[in-house]
């Protein structure tokens, strides 16, 4: 399995998780930090989450299969054209990560970009409003993770399930089961149909499309039935 992955743009390295070689690009206390996050909150389950199991069903099972890759950019000012070229780089390396054991485990896949000293964490936001859309075009979900976000969890509007102790982009496969954070916008939704009901004709898309978007919440609650193996982690 291909350990490093170069940004064509930016020249940043992801580097599998799994790779403690002494080369390795992303400072030990940035790995550290993030294993330890996901050790003791995202595979663990959590009073406040509203549901059982762990935070993240899939970050522990990525972890046993090496699906996860990082790289951390140290600057606490990135520029702002780098900061857009490394988002675009990620948006393309994520494609090209190995899949593991093949399509099963294809969504088990995440690109991780660290900005352990990032000065400004509205930058973090900025970024995933400007490229969210480019992501869920290409079937990709775009996550955003800072002390402090203030995002609210799908089973519990009081927990905090982004705020984490580094501020984080992260990619992952989109899945069925996130529907619910796709309603906001046509395109999304459309995108999301497109991946997951690929033989709907256009025109039958479209129509669906505007549906679910004008009336999100008379589907949501039913969101809240499906199997427990299913759900959206957050």
């Amino acid at each position: 399995m291909s350990e490093r992955f170069i940004g064509p743009r930016s020249g940043l390295q992801w580097i599998s998780l799994g790779d403690s070689g002494s080369s390795c690009p992303v400072a030990e206390s940035t790995t550290v930090a993030f294993r330890s996050w996901a050790e003791s909150f995202l595979t663990q389950p959590c009073d406040e989450l509203g549901r059982d199991g762990p935070v993240c069903p899939y970050v522990r099972p990525s972890m046993r299969r090496d699906l996860l890759w990082i790289a951390q950019v140290p600057s606490a000012r990135p520029r702002p054209e780098w900061l857009c070229a490394i988002i675009e780089d990620a948006l393309e390396v994520y494609s090209e990560l190995p899949t593991g054991n093949g399509s099963s485990t294809s969504v088990l896949r995440a690109l991780i970009t660290v900005f352990p000293n990032l000065a400004d964490l509205s930058l973090i936001d900025e970024m995933h409003l400007e490229f969210k859309t480019r992501f869920v075009e290409r079937g990709a979900m775009l996550g955003q993770f800072y002390p402090g976000c203030d995002q609210p969890g799908l089973w519990n509007k009081d927990f905090r399930p982004l705020d984490a102790p580094m501020p984080m982009l992260v990619v992952r496969s989109m899945m069925t089961t996130d529907f619910p954070f796709l309603l906001n916008r046509p395109e999304w939704m459309n995108a999301y149909v497109r991946k997951f009901a690929p033989g709907l004709p256009a025109h039958v898309r479209a129509v669906m499309v505007g549906r679910l978007t004008a009336r999100p919440d008379n589907w949501v609650p039913a969101y809240h039935e499906q199997p427990e193996d299913a759900r959206s982690p957050f």
